[in-house]
């Protein structure tokens, strides 16, 4: 088992060189950032800047191209997904736990990493996940369902269950997104509580760079993948800045109290670059799982068609691939099985859908529900099964994964050896203009899916 950093040492973060490509695009080149421990790092940018694919790189959720990253002095390809879950805790941009556990139940899912395997949670893991739930004021709400409680107190849950790690270092993704503005304020303060009274180390990507200021001791600004300046707020923040990442011009004003500069933005100079169209054709629907579908939805979403993806469980590599592409998915918690409202969003999707991709994913009793929902879609749908390696080496559902298989070939399906087949297929649809637009009364997917 790897020890826990002490309060002394390396930084808690340190990147060399880090380069992340996604096919042609470039999401993060050449950066270099160290965070100290015990400090509170916001990253900020424009969409498409490449915050969350930096912090998703420290996750180990996305490969670097190049470069070398480090936690606490620790090469990050050295550590086991578990010790990873040891050192670093994860609130992502957006959660949406599909059942309606109880908040001590879903505070302890952050208890995993110090569990033994196959076992549940000891007396000691309830206790520190009660002490944490009193810390965050939701003491009286642990008995309540995760979806009965309002979105402030379920983002407090949720950085709750992050915090039930006990890691040293909390990465949060834009965890104010959506929250107005005194839950904003009440949660970057409990933050920065944690940072100051128990040594916490944060590095967040917050949106809004007047919060950052307020917040942060440090503010980091990425632009189109490139580290554009780094220091304390009151260096950094300028209308400058401002007009030459962002596009806008502003008034820069202080506080006169703290000193703090606060951006009043007036005008949009030019509209940003944003990401290039994801929309000529499709949507081409992805199902995958453990890693399976990351290089068709890259290849997918880098030749510039509409891409969305099956039920992929939260924290699953592919997962993660597809939030960092923008592409929507059904999302289910971590190592449960398909519920029926992660099913209901997978169908909303298949019915958008102009084709369906089944890549080589293994399955077994919590992901069978994928390969159920595609049967009838299989013979009115253009359908591709990539079946290399075979079902039968992946299939570990005592064959009835294998026996979908052969339903959808039955139906119409068509075998593919993999990307570069599938590419050259779905190019001669988008040639005779079968990829249409969303089928008549067919939900947007990027609406329907979480």
């Amino acid at each position: 088992m790897t020890a826990l950093p002490g309060p002394a040492g390396p930084p808690a973060v340190r990147l060399s060189g880090l380069s992340v490509r996604f096919g042609d695009r470039v999401a993060l080149h050449s950066v270099d950032l160290e965070v100290a421990r015990g400090t509170f790092v916001a990253l900020a940018g424009p969409n498409g800047s490449g915050k969350t694919t930096l912090l998703r790189t420290l996750l180990g959720f996305v490969p670097s191209t190049s470069g070398s990253v480090e936690l606490f002095g620790r090469p990050t390809a050295t550590l086991r997904p578990r010790d990873r879950a040891r050192f670093t805790a994860w609130v992502p941009q957006e959660e949406r736990p599909s059942d309606d556990v109880p908040l001590l139940d879903y505070v302890l899912y952050g208890r995993y990493a110090h569990q033994a395997p196959l076992e549940g949670p000891s007396r000691r893991d309830r206790v520190r996940a009660r002490e944490i739930l009193a810390a965050l004021d939701l003491a009286d709400r642990e008995s309540d369902g995760i979806q009965s409680i309002s979105g402030g107190e379920r983002q407090r849950a949720i950085l709750a269950r992050a915090l039930a790690q006990d890691a040293p270092l909390l990465l949060l993704d834009e965890p104010t997104v959506h929250l107005d503005i005194g839950h904003q304020l009440d949660l970057l303060e409990r933050v920065r509580r944690l940072v100051r009274d128990q040594g916490i180390t944060v590095l967040a990507a917050l949106h809004d760079l007047n919060l950052a200021a307020e917040f942060a001791e440090r503010v980091v600004v990425l632009s189109r993948g490139r580290l554009v300046v780094d220091g304390p707020p009151s260096e950094v923040i300028s209308e400058g800045l401002l007009a030459e990442v962002w596009g806008v011009t502003a008034e820069l004003h202080r506080d006169p109290r703290t000193g703090v500069p606060q951006l009043i933005p007036r005008r949009l100079l030019s509209a940003p670059a944003g990401p290039p169209s994801r929309l000529r054709f499709g949507p081409v629907h992805v199902v995958a799982g453990g890693g399976a579908g990351g290089a068709y939805l890259r290849a997918f979403v880098e030749q510039g068609w509409r891409v969305t993806a099956g039920v992929l469980h939260l924290l699953d590599s592919d997962a993660e691939t597809a939030e960092a592409l923008g592409v929507p998915a059904a999302i289910e918690v971590p190592f449960a099985p398909i519920g029926a409202e992660a099913r209901a969003r997978h169908r909303v999707l298949l019915e958008g859908a102009a084709a369906i991709v089944v890549t080589p994913f293994a399955v077994g009793p919590s992901n069978l529900a994928n390969l159920e929902d595609l049967v009838p879609y299989a013979g009115r749908t253009p359908t591709y099964v990539v079946d290399e390696p075979a079902i039968r080496s992946r299939d570990f559902t005592g064959g009835r994964a294998a026996e979908l298989v052969g339903q959808l070939i039955a139906a119409g399906a068509h075998r593919r050896d993999g990307v570069t087949d599938l590419l050259a297929e779905l190019g001669a649809l988008a040639a005779r203009g079968q990829p249409a637009p969303l089928r008549s009364g067919a939900a947007d997917p990027a609406a329907s899916a979480p």
